[in-house]
């Protein structure tokens, strides 16, 4: 998530503890859990959104950063 987030303008702030904030150039944050292999939330999905990364770009980055694509297939 991090690496996409990077992709499309954001850029690491801090971090605190087991969160990374982000913000863009456009002043927007986006506070992300960083907990491996557990599902991400409904509330930050939302966040993204918020941020002005639409579903279409989402999945752009994902396909760049994901070499392997072995996730695609569940979020499609």
């Amino acid at each position: 998530m991090i690496k996409i987030l990077q992709k499309a303008g954001f850029e690491i702030i801090r971090q605190k503890g087991s969160h990374v904030i982000m913000m863009n150039d456009k002043k927007a944050r986006i506070v992300v859990p960083v907990h491996p292999r557990k599902d991400v939330k409904p509330g930050l999905i939302r966040a993204i959104k918020e941020a002005g990364l639409s579903r279409e770009r989402f999945f752009e980055l994902l396909k760049e950063t994901d070499k392997s694509h072995k996730y695609l297939s569940i979020l499609v």
